[in-house]
């Protein structure tokens, strides 16, 4: 299918003007760009918000502001773009200080077929542990012995489960695991990843639970595509408010801070072995989560490091 990609620049103080504009021409849908949004989020009100941001979300800062819309080729989207260019300019006309910017308007006609397909590439199947490969669904894997394929979309909430932070946690949990009976939780489900992990581990009684809806609905529908509807529980809960069970392991592949505030409710859902397993920690906070380990009555027993991030396993004594 062939469409108009229309892009109008302007400053941050114009994006709610130029927005209005084409939300009287009948445009609802289009796409912001705003530099300035980088630092508002800089600018958290709680440690637990974000631990980490990508470049590419750094480099957003220095972009121009623009809004960007689309619409099918036709006759009509000609007509709908000479009218956006008259808005705009007449837009210009009034803004004598320069306040809105430069108010540009660019315009390209454009196909499916140029990134329908692209960002695939990015996505092969990896090893994130010995026996534990990661794979987009869309690509093939032969197994070689002993491996399992845990079949896992990219999405835009969760991921593709090859982080670091993920690996360190499936790592832990192959050697933490060490029979059927043994019971899981994987705190802050996300996609799943970690739940269908200890069920390859051998794990029979495991419960993911998350706060997001999102991320209970991803999990159900990995689970299912990886075939352990069966043996593997996806609740909507707050640990915080108790979850009314507990379990030999729990797992949480989480923010430091928010480990640390968790740490208390965590303890109170540990039984048996009692072994706690986090990641999500940048290196540079490992003592302050090792620090809450030790004051809530947990013991480390190890410690993995890598690309700048960490995962600790804990005991209860």
């Amino acid at each position: 299918m062939k469409y108009f990609e229309v892009k109008i620049y302007t400053t941050a103080a114009g994006i709610e003007a130029v927005s209005n504009i084409l939300m009287m021409l009948g445009f609802n849908t289009f796409v912001t760009e705003d530099g300035t949004l980088v630092d508002e989020l800089l600018n958290k009100e709680n440690d637990y918000e974000w631990d980490y941001i990508s470049k590419e979300v750094m480099d957003s800062k220095f972009v121009e502001p623009n809004i960007t819309l689309y619409m099918e080729a036709e006759k009509a989207a000609t007509d709908a773009i000479a009218g956006i260019a008259d808005a705009v300019n007449k837009l210009k006309e009034r803004d004598e200080d320069g306040i809105y910017g430069r108010l540009q308007i660019e315009s390209r006609l454009a196909s499916d077929d140029e990134w329908k397909d692209k960002w695939k590439e990015y996505f092969k199947p990896a090893k994130i542990s010995e026996n534990i490969i990661i794979c987009p669904s869309w690509e093939h894997y032969e197994a070689k012995g002993g491996e399992h394929i845990i079949k896992i979309d990219p999405g835009m909430a969760f991921g593709t489960g090859t982080h670091a932070t993920t690996k360190m946690c499936v790592l832990l949990l192959e050697k933490y695991i060490e029979n059927d009976e043994e019971s899981i939780l994987d705190l802050g489900c996300g996609s799943g990843i970690l739940s269908i992990a200890a069920a390859i581990c051998g794990a029979k009684h495991i419960k993911g639970v998350d706060i997001d809806p999102n991320a209970i609905e991803a999990s159900m529908e990995n689970i299912e595509k990886n075939g352990f509807s069966g043996g593997i529980e996806i609740v909507c809960g707050d640990v915080t408010k108790g979850l009314g069970f507990k379990s030999d392991i729990i797992v949480a592949n989480l923010m430091a801070e928010l480990i640390v505030e968790l740490l208390p409710d965590v303890v109170e859902h540990l039984k048996g072995r009692s072994i706690f397993i986090c990641s999500g920690i940048l290196s540079e906070k490992k003592t302050l989560v090792k620090d809450a380990i030790d004051a809530n009555g947990l013991e480390v027993t190890d410690v993995l490091e890598e690309d700048g991030w960490c995962a600790i396993a804990a005991k209860l004594v």
